[in-house]
């Protein structure tokens, strides 16, 4: 049977969804916020979505939709040239995630509780603990997918119905010997998982020794008189998580890690919400992770607009909801910020 790491069971709770085991041991310093911010009763957070059965609902009916592709540039993986092979999932089928009708959360609520940094919290230590829980979130959906058919003996995406990365007619590409190659979405998503939690794991980047001194929170800026005007991604002499012991290319890493788990997200969409997250009647729930994911990435600048065009569509239709709250909008963290 599919499963969804605790989501299936507990529906509109995200704060039950454990852990990835490799990353669980950077709870200490990392997490010890989590426990106030992820509980949705606490949040206002109730149940949402509007599928009142558990049975897997029927597909779709046959409309088209507009597709949208981009080629974007990054390491450790580029995106290549629109891929024109034929590929088990069909990049030219209808997108039904892009429809209303087909965009339900199972919850309720305003995703900016979830990622508005505390005053009392350093943002460079905030920004940190948002990257391990978006991972958390990702690597569940991610699961879904990597579940072995017991008849096949084979995941649901695996290398005959995904031989390369894609999302839609786009191909993501991974860097090999220094050269952009194609490989398949279950190599290119394990590479991406290992990355990640090399990154979470380094000690440079992600700090978990107290450090000397008291970091810079908008609360003590406040109580001291100075501006609270946050610190500037640009500035190399200031920057994001610096008094927290951060190195300063804390905040670029943090825009890298989110842009390989946002080309995972559109795949899963693209390749994978008919099959499975559709037929098992859990759509809501990626739809909830995702819009989860987008609320953070646009709030602190850490996804450009350009590499989210696969998913735009889906992105404005949250955004016209307000699923997507207005504040992560038009500066996000720092025009707020700088208006308070």
């Amino acid at each position: 049977m599919l499963r969804l790491c605790g989501l299936v069971a507990i529906g509109c709770s995200i704060s039950l969804l454990p852990l990835p085991p490799h990353t669980a041991r950077r709870i200490p310093r990392r997490h010890k916020y989590k426990g106030a911010f992820y509980c949705p009763n606490r949040q206002g957070f109730g149940r949402g979505g509007n599928n009142k059965s558990n049975n897997p609902p029927k597909s779709p009916a046959q409309t088209s939709t507009p597709q949208h592709q981009a080629t974007m540039s990054n390491s450790p993986s580029i995106s290549s040239s629109l891929s024109v092979e034929n590929q088990a999932n069909d990049p030219e089928g209808p997108k039904y995630f892009f429809q209303e009708k087909y965009a339900p959360l199972n919850v309720r609520g305003n995703f900016l509780t979830l990622c508005a940094c505390p005053k009392n919290v350093e943002l460079g230590e905030w920004l940190a603990h948002q990257i391990v829980e978006q991972y958390r979130l990702l690597h569940g959906m991610l699961q879904v997918i990597q579940e072995v058919n017991t008849v096949t003996g084979l995941p649901i995406c695996n290398e005959n119905t995904c031989p390369t990365m894609s999302a839609g007619r786009l191909t993501y590409t991974w860097l090999v010997d220094g050269r952009a190659a194609k490989i398949s979405a279950p190599k290119f998503i394990n590479r991406v998982e290992k990355w990640i939690v090399s990154k979470i794991h380094d000690p440079v980047m992600f700090p978990t020794e107290k450090v000397n001194g008291t970091p810079e929170t908008s609360a003590i800026k406040e109580a001291n008189g100075a501006s609270t005007t946050p610190s500037d991604p640009a500035n190399p002499d200031d920057w994001i998580g610096k008094s927290s012991g951060f190195p300063p290319t804390f905040y670029k890493d943090c825009q890298g890690i989110m842009k390989q788990m946002f080309r995972c997200y559109a795949h899963l969409y693209h390749a994978h919400w008919l099959n499975p997250f559709w037929h098992i009647n859990k759509h809501d729930v990626l739809n909830m992770c995702f819009v989860h994911f987008v609320t953070v990435s646009k709030y602190y600048g850490l996804v450009s607009d350009k590499e989210m065009e696969p998913m735009q569509p889906l992105i404005e239709l949250f955004i016209k909801q307000q699923r997507v709250p207005p504040e992560a909008l038009n500066g996000g963290h720092w025009a707020q910020q700088a208006a308070t």
